[in-house]
């Protein structure tokens, strides 16, 4: 049996000849060019059983030929490769028939296994979206951690699969998950987002599977919720980790049957959705609290996305100022830039508050500077919430007492807001975040003796019982 034969389109003789090396090595045949007119003529002409290419080629893009490719020989895997490493190069690789992207520099034993992937199943053709637009989809960065994102995102914008998104707040979940939708197969559909910890807990139902007139008090009409406005759609589940248990249980059951009934209804209305959800919170964590059911986490996390801190990506930064600074200026601000000391600096700083802190900062940088480039000590002053990285410091925070810290998470929780305000009923949601670690930090030191656990936080044993019944809190005797 003859070898297969792989064709190599890149201008750069460098990567030709490395390509060359490793995939023949690996037991393949190989013929490679620099010209995008040599590698349609093979093509064309019936050669090769896949293709590793280059974007950008001297006499065309090879997105442009993609889908020639495509058309003549719809079952010839194309491997996109490029140095310009954007989502929006990953999703237009996707959307034009390519089999996988991979960003240069490239991992050389991940492109041999990838062949060797490809030519084991046929490529899978994707629809076109010309709608694409760099400009409308502001998730930036060409870091490491970024590709993987890119890649995953431009393979998922073509199923209609649930994906979890999990990453700390300001990290860009709700970005990722228009994107998901704004360039999948549900894009002609509604969008409808949700966040779960900005509803009352009595509403949550509500506020997903609609009411009848007359289901409750103040009920003076019929509501459509939440799922039924997402319909042909995708349904945008934020926060997911604050959904109480018996929202949950009716959430379990819409996925497991494909169907709800509004509140105070009695017919069942069919629902075609698509689920995506997103949390800061280990839901792995709130399972073993007994505060997230385990049955519905897998019906979720059927594809787990975790979005990366800032602080892991932090060469991502220089990219992201240039974004936001740019965005600025469409918003009527004065066009400003950083200096590189000023640029540096940011890259020292932990930014508790994520991409969602960068932006902001920079538009108060933006607005209260009165010289066209920012230097160092003006964002100096600027960062005051959370401390400067230490040389030794895994998390900024070691040397804060409870207060500070306080502090610091309240400011960040602020800024995320930019000028608005949070939701109302701001007291009994942070009370809810700091009241349930307190109250098992108590039960663990006591072994799940709740007289005693009383004691110690000082409050009477009925008190207690009611604030575990009411954070669904189970207590286990003999922590």
């Amino acid at each position: 049996m003859s070898a297969k034969t792989v064709l190599i389109a890149d201008d750069d003789s460098a990567v030709r000849t490395v390509l060359t090396q490793a995939l023949s090595r690996a037991g393949y045949s190989v013929r490679s060019t620099a010209t995008a007119t040599a590698l349609w003529r093979w093509v064309s002409e019936g050669q090769g059983d896949a293709v590793v290419t280059d974007v950008v080629l001297p006499d065309e893009n090879a997105f442009d030929v993609l889908p020639r490719i495509k058309k003549l020989r719809p079952n010839l895997p194309v491997i996109v490769m490029s140095a310009k490493n954007t989502i929006m190069t990953a999703i237009t690789a996707a959307e034009r028939g390519a089999y996988d992207y991979l960003p240069k520099p490239f991992d050389l034993s991940q492109l041999v296994q990838t062949v060797g992937r490809a030519l084991e199943q046929s490529a899978r053709p994707m629809p076109a979206n010309n709608n694409a637009s760099v400009e409308n989809l502001p998730i930036v960065g060409r870091s490491a951690a970024m590709q993987e994102i890119y890649r995953l995102i431009a393979r998922l914008t073509q199923t209609d699969l649930t994906v979890m998104i999990v990453g700390e707040s300001g990290t860009g979940k709700e970005l990722v998950a228009r994107a998901l939708h704004d360039y999948g197969r549900r894009r002609k559909g509604p969008f409808v987002a949700v966040n779960m910890a900005a509803i009352p807990r009595e509403l949550i139902e509500s506020e997903l599977f609609g009411h009848e007139k007359g289901a409750f008090t103040g009920a003076t009409a019929r509501v459509a919720g939440r799922f039924e406005q997402a319909e042909g759609g995708s349904l945008f589940l934020d926060e997911i980790g604050d959904m109480p248990l018996e929202a949950q249980t009716r959430l379990l059951r819409v996925l497991q049957q494909g169907e709800y009934t509004a509140v105070g209804g009695n017919a069942p209305i069919k629902t075609n959705v698509r689920i995506i959800a997103a949390t800061h919170r280990d839901l792995r964590q709130l399972i073993t609290q007994g505060q997230f059911r385990e049955d519905l986490f897998f019906r979720l996390n059927v594809v787990p996305l975790r979005l990366p801190p800032l602080r892991e990506r932090t060469e991502d930064i220089p990219d992201l100022v240039r974004h936001f600074l740019g965005r600025t200026v469409k918003e009527g601000l004065p066009r400003k830039e950083l200096t590189g000391d000023a640029i540096e600096r940011l890259k020292q700083y932990r930014w508790p508050g994520n991409i969602r802190e960068l932006e902001n900062l920079l538009r108060r940088l933006v607005a209260i500077e009165l010289e066209d480039v920012i230097p160092v000590n003006a964002v100096d002053r600027e960062l005051t919430s959370t401390p400067i990285v230490q040389p030794g410091d895994a998390n900024g925070t070691e040397n804060l007492n409870l207060q500070e810290f306080a502090e610091a998470y309240l400011a960040r929780y602020f800024s995320g807001f930019g000028m608005q305000l949070p939701p109302a009923g701001l007291y009994d949601r942070i009370l809810a975040e700091i009241e349930p670690p307190l109250l098992r930090a108590a039960l663990a030191a006591t072994s799940g003796n709740q007289l005693r656990a009383a004691d110690l936080l000082g409050i009477n044993r009925n008190t207690l019982r009611v604030k575990l019944r009411d954070r669904n809190i189970k207590v286990i005797r003999g922590l």
